[in-house]
C-alpha cells in the first residue's frame, strides 16, 4: 500500500462513519417525529452535536492525512495517525451520543481527537519542510 492510498483508506473510512453519523439523525428525527430543527429534544441535540463535531474535526485532519500521502509520508505514520483518529472519534460519538454530560467516551474521544490533529499538523509541517 503507498502513502497515498493508506491516506485515500482513511477518507473512505471516515466517509462511512459520516453516513452513520447521519444515519443517528434521520433516525432519532423520526422516531421522535422532528423533521426540522430540534425540537428542543435533547436526543436530537446530542445527534446533531455528534454529526456536527465530526463536521468540524474530521474535514482538515483529512487533509492533512492527505497531503502526507502527497508527500510519500511513511505509510505506519499515516496509519497510526489514521486509525487513531477514527478510534478517538468513534469514541467521542458513542460518549457524546449517550449522554449530553460528561463521559468517558467523550474525553477520550476528544483527547485523542486533539493529540492526532496536533500529530497531524507537526507531521505535515515536517514533511512540507524536510
Amino acid at each position: 500500500m503507498t502513502s497515498m492510498q493508506t491516506a485515500v483508506l482513511y477518507t473512505g473510512l471516515f466517509i462511512l462513519l459520516f453516513i452513520v453519523l447521519k444515519g443517528l439523525v434521520g433516525r432519532v428525527r423520526m422516531s421522535e417525529k422532528i423533521m426540522f430543527g430540534d425540537g428542543a429534544n435533547e436526543r436530537l441535540q446530542r445527534a446533531q452535536r455528534t454529526q456536527g463535531n465530526a463536521v468540524e474535526d474530521v474535514p482538515v485532519t483529512l487533509i492533512g492525512l492527505l497531503g502526507l500521502g502527497a508527500l510519500a509520508a511513511p505509510v505506519w505514520l499515516i496509519h497510526a495517525l489514521g486509525a487513531l483518529f477514527l478510534l478517538g472519534r468513534v469514541l467521542h460519538a458513542v460518549g457524546l451520543s449517550g449522554s449530553s454530560g460528561g463521559s468517558p467516551g467523550r474525553m477520550w474521544g476528544t483527547l485523542l481527537t486533539l493529540l492526532v490533529m496536533l500529530a497531524t499538523a507537526l507531521s505535515c509541517l515536517w514533511f512540507a519542510l524536510v
